[in-house]
């Protein structure tokens, strides 16, 4: 018996800074089957990725290819450049036609967004967003990643949300080279897992208890960041992930208190939990392809 179209699983590809997720998915709970393919340059790590959506499309066949990538990113379908890895911070892979390498083989829609709104768009059906239309999602890695929901749907202009690049006053006592190439006090160059490495000086990340000193920058750093996003854009809700969050969990509430300070009542936050955990976790960037996917099935 032959499967009809609409009944086919979603691929997606979470192209990230050191790894590459790729998932095959009706959705969150029916997963068939996930890889990892490590992000190093683009002429290995894009075969590697078509390699396992050819062997799903000969196993499984799939109805839409979702690609949730690092930026930033050229998605205005009117550039020459559309699909197009621009100014990154990572080596080898400005001016990667990421989009065209991982859809041309394939005659399926395609959904092409930047890995934080993909998990944002994510966590939005399935996880802390479901029934917002104006949603922040935040990840602290390597980098800082901030998916931009407006109004339902992800912030264009441009260029896409990038937040991580805003630039931020100091703490009079923080004198940190910034871990960003292109600016010497954004949050990403001062907040991020780079700057977390620096700040550290060889200390492990495990030996850290949460009343060390080295956190009170980070906070303070993103505390600033919330602000602005609540003063430009409203979210209803703030999800802040990503590793140096994750196995911190104090760092939520001391973000969350430092903000409302902050916002000194000038705007209305809702009364709790405005600046939560992604309730999808880690899966959420690899789901994020996976939105991506059954959005541009329309």
């Amino acid at each position: 018996m032959s499967v009809g179209a609409d009944e086919l699983p979603l691929a997606g590809i979470e192209l990230g800074g050191t790894k590459c997720i790729c998932t095959l998915a009706h959705g969150p709970d029916a997963i068939i089957d996930q890889r990892t393919i490590a992000t190093t340059t683009p002429d290995k790590t894009l075969p590697a990725i078509l390699a396992a959506l050819h062997e799903w499309e000969d196993s499984h066949g799939f109805r839409a290819l979702g690609i949730a990538s690092f930026g930033p990113l050229e998605l205005n379908p009117a550039s020459p450049r559309h699909g197009q890895i621009l100014a990154t911070n990572k080596p080898g892979w400005p001016g990667t036609d990421v989009r065209g390498v991982l859809s041309a083989p394939f005659a399926v829609p395609v959904g092409f967004d930047t890995d934080v709104n993909g998990a944002a768009l994510a966590e939005i059906r399935w996880g802390c967003a479901q029934g917002l239309d104006d949603f922040a999602y935040v990840t602290v890695g390597t980098g800082v990643g901030v998916g931009l929901i407006v109004h339902g749907r992800p912030t264009r202009g441009i260029g896409h949300s990038e937040i991580g690049h805003i630039r931020v006053p100091r703490l009079p006592t923080d004198h940190l080279p910034s871990a960003c190439q292109f600016h010497d006090d954004c949050v990403e160059g001062l907040a991020s897992g780079s700057a977390l490495v620096a700040r550290l000086e060889g200390r492990a990340v495990a030996d850290l208890t949460p009343n060390d000193p080295v956190w009170e920058p980070i906070v303070d750093v993103l505390a600033t960041m919330c602000h602005a996003l609540v003063c430009a854009t409203g979210p209803h809700r703030i999800a802040i992930g990503g590793g140096v969050v994750s196995g911190q969990p104090h760092l939520l509430e001391r973000i969350e208190a430092a903000l409302r300070r902050s916002i000194n009542g000038y705007m209305e936050l809702p009364p709790s939990d405005y600046i939560v955990a992604p309730r999808l976790g880690a899966s959420a960037g690899p789901l994020g392809s996976i939105a991506l996917a059954a959005g541009a099935c329309g």
